[in-house]
């Protein structure tokens, strides 16, 4: 990917702009960013975003044990700079969503028969965010929506739920789903760096050491069986959402601002 963006605190960051859309548009560059934590950065990190990029939102999907654990990032210390609190909070570790033995896969995936393999359990997940917290990921939409400045949404790893949020996102501006899917995988590229900085924090440490690197890597299947059930069960992603209080007015209102 060509956009990606280089800072000494985020390893995971990347401009959502080009990305193609069905009827041969692309998505706006410089308008909504997605990232891992962004506890790290620097001074120069800051001004990047806020001075040169014109970044005014920041959606943080984040639990609040790991906000507080993890303390004020630098970001929330400028006061044009609008930080929106939009817990994913299902995780299954201690404060990550990397540990989920234990899911419940007849409440949380009653069409499915199957063992709970990687792909079922990496879904689990996924819908326990919308299952759990439909609040979050409608009011965390909303929120990038706003047409003042750029937007980044993150979490931990800017993988799960971040990822889950970005295809959503780039489904309601209308993105071809290979592009999304291109996405979703694209954080494969940097996991060793986004692995070595959470295990640099005791926030997330244990989490991650309970499982092989190899499980944390965003493989295709798992995005693409998280959008074909919402296909299937709900008329597509834009079907859940608007059996959550997701409206047109809503849907055009991301739509421009992510489309040129």
């Amino acid at each position: 990917m060509s956009n990606w963006i280089d800072l000494q605190g985020a390893v995971n960051m990347r401009d959502l702009g080009g990305l193609p859309t069905v009827d041969g548009g692309t998505v706006k560059a410089g308008r909504v960013f997605r990232s891992d934590n962004l506890q790290g950065l620097t001074e120069d990190d800051v001004a990047r975003l806020v001075t040169d990029l014109k970044l005014r939102h920041v959606v943080d999907l984040r639990s609040d044990v790991e906000v507080a654990l993890e303390g004020p990032a630098p970001l929330t210390r400028l006061p044009e700079v609008v930080h929106h609190r939009m817990s994913f909070h299902v995780e299954p570790g201690r404060n990550t969503d990397v540990e989920a033995d234990t899911i419940d896969i007849d409440k949380v995936l009653p069409w499915q028969d199957r063992e709970l393999d990687e792909e079922l359990r990496v879904n689990g997940i996924y819908f326990g965010y919308l299952r759990e917290r439909p609040d979050s990921v409608v009011g965390a939409l909303r929120a990038l929506a706003l047409d003042e400045g750029a937007a980044v949404f993150h979490c931990a790893a800017g993988k799960d739920r971040t990822g889950v949020l970005a295809a959503l996102a780039l489904e309601v501006a209308g993105v071809t789903r290979e592009a999304i899917v291109a996405d979703y995988t694209a954080t494969g590229d940097r996991l060793d760096l986004v692995l070595a900085r959470l295990r640099a924090s005791d926030t997330y440490r244990d989490d991650l050491d309970s499982r092989p690197a190899t499980d944390h890597m965003p493989r295709a299947e798992y995005i693409e069986t998280f959008l074909g059930v919402l296909d299937e069960r709900f008329g597509g992603p834009l079907g859940w959402l608007g059996g959550h209080g997701w409206t047109e007015a809503d849907a055009a209102a991301l739509r421009a601002r992510l489309r040129d």
